[in-house]
Protein backbone atom coordinates (compact mmCIF):
# COMPACT_ATOMS: atom_id res chain seq x y z
CA UNK A 1 0.00 0.00 0.00
CA UNK A 2 0.99 3.51 -0.35
CA UNK A 3 0.52 6.87 1.36
CA UNK A 4 -0.68 8.30 -1.94
CA UNK A 5 -3.10 5.78 -2.85
CA UNK A 6 -6.74 5.99 -3.90
CA UNK A 7 -9.66 4.43 -5.51
CA UNK A 8 -11.11 1.23 -3.78
CA UNK A 9 -8.83 -0.38 -0.92
CA UNK A 10 -5.75 -2.42 -2.56
CA UNK A 11 -2.89 -3.67 -2.49
CA UNK A 12 0.08 -3.83 -4.67
CA UNK A 13 1.93 -7.64 -5.31
CA UNK A 14 5.31 -7.71 -7.27
CA UNK A 15 7.40 -10.26 -8.42
CA UNK A 16 9.70 -11.06 -10.71
CA UNK A 17 9.64 -8.20 -12.76
CA UNK A 18 5.75 -8.08 -13.18
CA UNK A 19 3.12 -5.81 -10.33
CA UNK A 20 -0.31 -5.78 -10.09
CA UNK A 21 -3.12 -3.98 -8.49
CA UNK A 22 -5.45 -6.19 -6.17
CA UNK A 23 -8.63 -5.22 -4.90
CA UNK A 24 -9.16 -6.10 -0.57
CA UNK A 25 -12.74 -6.72 -0.86
CA UNK A 26 -12.91 -8.97 -4.10
CA UNK A 27 -9.37 -9.98 -4.64
CA UNK A 28 -9.90 -8.98 -8.36
CA UNK A 29 -6.62 -7.31 -10.62
CA UNK A 30 -7.53 -4.11 -10.91
CA UNK A 31 -4.08 -3.48 -12.84
CA UNK A 32 -1.28 -4.90 -14.08
CA UNK A 33 -0.60 -8.88 -14.34
CA UNK A 34 1.10 -11.30 -12.43
CA UNK A 35 2.55 -15.08 -13.57
CA UNK A 36 -0.57 -17.21 -12.98
CA UNK A 37 1.46 -18.71 -10.27
CA UNK A 38 2.69 -16.41 -8.57
CA UNK A 39 -1.11 -14.96 -8.52
CA UNK A 40 -2.14 -17.85 -7.02
CA UNK A 41 0.30 -18.05 -4.01
CA UNK A 42 -0.70 -14.18 -3.62
CA UNK A 43 -4.62 -14.45 -3.48
CA UNK A 44 -3.80 -17.39 -0.99
CA UNK A 45 -2.02 -15.16 1.34
CA UNK A 46 -4.64 -12.33 0.43
CA UNK A 47 -7.60 -14.42 1.37
CA UNK A 48 -5.52 -15.49 5.07
CA UNK A 49 -5.41 -11.69 5.58
CA UNK A 50 -8.25 -10.28 4.23
CA UNK A 51 -9.29 -8.44 7.43
CA UNK A 52 -5.72 -6.87 8.51
CA UNK A 53 -5.65 -5.83 5.03
CA UNK A 54 -8.55 -3.84 5.68
CA UNK A 55 -7.33 -2.97 9.21
CA UNK A 56 -4.26 -1.70 7.05
CA UNK A 57 -6.24 0.53 4.52
CA UNK A 58 -8.24 2.27 7.01
CA UNK A 59 -4.45 2.79 9.19
CA UNK A 60 -3.01 4.42 5.54
CA UNK A 61 -6.32 6.22 4.62
CA UNK A 62 -5.49 8.19 8.31
CA UNK A 63 -2.11 8.32 7.42
CA UNK A 64 -0.99 5.79 9.52
CA UNK A 65 1.52 3.40 9.09
CA UNK A 66 -0.36 0.55 7.56
CA UNK A 67 1.75 -2.01 9.64
CA UNK A 68 3.36 -5.43 8.64
CA UNK A 69 1.38 -8.55 7.72
CA UNK A 70 3.28 -11.55 7.82
CA UNK A 71 3.85 -13.72 4.34
CA UNK A 72 2.49 -16.94 2.84
CA UNK A 73 4.15 -20.11 4.72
Amino acid sequence: MYFSDHGVPHFHAEHGGSSASISIDSLDTLEGNLHPATRRLVLQWASLHQDELREAWARRSRHEHPGRIPPLE
